[in-house]
């Protein structure tokens, strides 16, 4: 099913996202990886994806963060795939769903910045699964150890609080930091065989 590397491109492009990376280094490797050890027949494309992933499990530091970057924000509503404004929105369709409160998406935009301050080089990435950009702004809020304004909004305190650059960082490469990564990576994956369940591949 995979015997040439533009039909891998083509299947990986819509189960991860798209990115330099994707195309120079995960799709050669794999097509050799798969020649040389082909997948099992049953479910090729789950297989694909776990093959996709340890490959990228085994790459440096660096190279991991650059795939997983390729990842929209979470709470970003412009230039987004299909499927990832799908998966943000709770799993409804953009037709279907209602727009996320404007206050849930300027918490978001400044989570993800304190996220970028304490684990510099990541982004924040997470098996939606159905769920709310709301209850993903509370998970994030959790990660950092911060409070939750969205709860007593607009009494309580500000959305942008606390200032990102008030935050205390990871060091880069630490075991905090690179375990980070790894759940990065691994969540990446989540949804990419979610993305193959809806696509009913």
């Amino acid at each position: 099913m995979y015997e040439n590397q533009d039909g891998i491109v083509s299947v990986l492009t819509q189960l991860f996202e798209h990115s330099d990376i994707l195309i120079t280094k995960l799709v050669p490797e794999l097509f050799q990886s798969i020649r040389n050890t082909p997948l099992e027949t049953i479910d090729p494309t789950n297989a694909l994806i776990e093959r996709a992933i340890a490959i990228i499990h085994a790459w440096n530091a660096h190279e991991q963060a650059e795939f997983i970057t390729a990842h929209p924000r979470i709470g970003e509503i412009k230039q987004l795939s299909a499927l990832s404004a799908k998966e943000q929105s709770g799993g409804l369709s953009a037709t279907t769903r209602s727009e996320t409160p404007p206050e849930v998406l300027k918490r978001l935009e400044h989570l993800n910045a304190c996220y970028e301050r304490v684990y510099s080089g990541l982004r924040y990435i997470t098996f939606v699964n159905g769920r709310t950009r709301a209850a993903i702004a509370r998970e994030m809020e959790d990660k950092l150890q911060l409070g939750h304004p969205l709860e007593s909004y607009p009494d309580g305190s500000p959305l942008n609080e606390p200032a990102a650059e008030s935050l205390i960082y990871v060091a880069k490469n630490s075991e905090d930091w690179l375990s980070e990564l790894k759940r990065a990576v691994d969540d990446v994956g989540k949804i990419a065989k979610s993305r193959q369940k809806s696509l009913g591949w």
